[in-house]
């Protein structure tokens, strides 16, 4: 069987991680070992953050959403409940931006879930 040494292929690879790790510090930017390790351990952080990250902002629009809606006077678990019975469809997000940029068409709608459960 022939012999293969892998030169330039072998070569390319590590390149490659050694890009990847670009601006780390120590051994970990230039010992292609060590760098191999930390750019996999970062790859598997960012691909675990980017479902955490949208974890993280509902959590945001719930706490902005539920004191927008208790400064209007009603609690957050019946202003979404009241919501959902109107088929007023609005997501957190949105819900959340009108809570922080139009407080009074959020007000607005804090009146009409009232009017509705009254």
């Amino acid at each position: 069987m022939a012999r293969v040494k892998r030169g330039a292929k072998r070569r390319a690879r590590r390149a490659k991680y050694l890009k990847q790790a670009k601006g780390y510090w120590g051994a970990k930017s230039s010992n292609y070992r060590i760098a191999k390790e930390a750019v996999e351990k970062s790859l598997l952080y960012a691909y675990r953050d980017r479902r955490n990250k949208k974890r993280d902002f509902r959590r945001l629009w719930i706490i902005r959403v539920k004191a927008a809606s208790e400064e209007n006077g009603l609690s957050y678990s019946r202003f979404i409940n009241g919501l959902k019975k109107l088929h007023i469809d609005l997501d957190r997000k949105v819900l959340a931006d009108l809570a922080v940029h139009f407080p009074s068409a959020f007000a607005a709608l804090v009146q009409k879930v009232k009017a509705a459960s009254a």
